[in-house]
């Protein structure tokens, strides 16, 4: 297709029939269901007497309401038990493959979605979770649906959806030592503003240079600009990472998979709405100091005063989480003490992410005061680190280690930070309340936090080696 971007390509080959003027009925190719949200989309589809239209093309996930404790059952947790035994009970009824709590597959929807090779670059993927967005990393078109949609592709498996406008961000050089993946789309948040119902393609050197995993932090948060999609096209490192995944293609299936991945780039002439160019080559680690990832600085920043804004909305946007985080304008960062360090969730979860954070806490102490823990993406993720021995590491520093499960990321399962307490996090909201009713979070990445937790306060993990 001359002139098509990579989105266009995926998007036309999907089409079933338009709908009306910039919606089309699409077919959708992966549909991953857990259990906080999709018991409505199960319950409309028994009341209304249908079956799942292809069974085969969804899968079910145990994660958000789950326990992190080791030893955890579905009744550790009180108040998630209805929900776990409801999606079990729903996906035995409808025939659809359930990732129940003790499987060996077992975690966090997005993290395993890729890692078993359900995620394929140029499908079609949806979940009732507005983080789907992370499948962008291999080359999926994903996105997050409503409880009726559920219930729509189960029974169809289709879905009508409104044309998005489309962006490509292009990120040249190289991220510098000491940054990481989460750094640059933190750093990214108020330089595009609001890119609200945009479908956003991720290019250039930067982001060709980095790996799967880092490609799936990227486009993890590209809801929190009020993108609806974030895509990456595919390359040779993505078709290496998928090679022999348990749910991924095989023999000539995977070659005629690989042929047709190897099409979808957008096309050199391909037009986009509108085009962001970033030079990533002097970033510093990023921290956000209020309640909306767009409040990001470098963490040798200080905080904004919001009397320098000229937008009176965002003004006034600062001026509360100013009031809210409890922190006056010109503050320095680095340095604000912490009484909480979480690490986890579908956007740092992964055993990249936890290399990262061993290496920065081998042979030290977290601080004193400090709360700090580590909640692998995926049961398959803990038993690599505890194999590699990352885990012994951890558990030496004073980290406690958790089963796999979304944890204090969402919130909902018992894992939570005290209100008025501050928590570093490698989560991708800090939204008022995301945390726990009053909670301060500051979004940062693995090294950053890993840092911190030993500090007791904000810290840049690039001092360590000059102390």
């Amino acid at each position: 297709m001359k002139g098509a971007t990579f989105f266009d390509k995926v998007w036309a080959d999907h089409v079933i029939s338009p709908v009306d003027s910039g919606t089309d009925l699409l077919h959708i190719d992966r549909h991953l269901l857990h259990e906080l949200t999709a018991f409505k989309g199960f319950d409309d589809l028994r009341a209304a007497g249908h079956r799942a239209h292809s069974p085969h093309l969804n899968l079910a996930v145990q994660d958000h309401i789950l326990a992190t404790e080791q030893g955890r059952t579905e009744s550790s947790y009180a108040p998630g038990a209805a929900f776990v035994r409801a999606h079990r009970r729903n996906a035995c009824d409808f025939g659809i493959r359930l990732i129940d709590i003790a499987d060996a597959s077992q975690g966090i929807v997005h993290v395993i979605g890729p890692e078993l090779g359900f995620t394929l670059p140029g499908c079609t993927l949806v979940c009732g979770d507005s983080h789907t967005c992370t499948n962008g990393g291999l080359g999926a078109l994903a996105f997050g649906i409503g409880a009726s949609d559920i219930a729509h592709v189960l029974a169809t498996q289709t879905l009508a959806v409104h044309r998005p406008r489309q962006m490509r961000i292009r990120v040249s050089g190289r991220l510098p030592t000491g940054t990481c993946a989460k750094d640059l789309i933190l750093a990214l948040m108020p330089r595009v503003g609001n890119a609200n119902g945009f479908a956003v393609e991720y290019a250039g050197s930067a982001i060709s240079a980095l790996s799967v995993e880092e490609r799936l932090t990227v486009c993890n948060m590209s809801v929190e600009f009020g993108a609806r999609i974030g895509m990456i096209a595919p390359d040779e490192v993505v078709y290496d990472y998928l090679k022999g995944r348990p749910l991924a293609p095989r023999g000539p299936g995977w070659d005629h998979a690989l042929a047709y991945w190897r099409t979808l780039e957008s096309h050199p002439d391909a037009r986009f709405d509108r085009e962001i160019v970033f030079d990533c080559s002097g970033l510093s680690p990023q921290v956000t100091w209020g309640t909306s990832p767009e409040h990001t600085v470098a963490v040798d920043g200080v905080v904004p005063d919001p009397a320098a804004e000229s937008n009176a909305e965002r003004r006034a946007s600062m001026e509360g989480a100013l009031r809210y985080m409890d922190l006056r304008p010109g503050t320095p960062v680095a340095g604000l003490p912490v009484s909480h360090v979480f690490i986890g969730s579908c956007t740092n979860g992964r055993i990249s992410d936890l290399r990262v954070a061993a290496k920065v806490v081998l042979g030290r102490r977290v601080a004193k005061g400090v709360r700090a823990m580590v909640v692998p993406g995926s049961s398959a993720v803990k038993r690599q680190a505890e194999k590699e021995g990352l885990a012994g590491v951890f558990r030496a520093a004073g980290f406690e280690w958790h089963e796999s499960a979304c944890s204090m990321c969402a919130s909902v399962n018992g894992d939570f930070v005290p209100p008025g307490q501050r928590c570093v996090s490698t989560s991708n909201r800090n939204y008022e309340g995301r945390q726990g009713r009053g909670a301060r979070t500051h979004l940062a990445s693995v090294a950053t936090a890993a840092e911190s937790a030993v500090m007791g306060r904000i810290a840049d993990a690039r001092h360590r080696e000059h102390r």
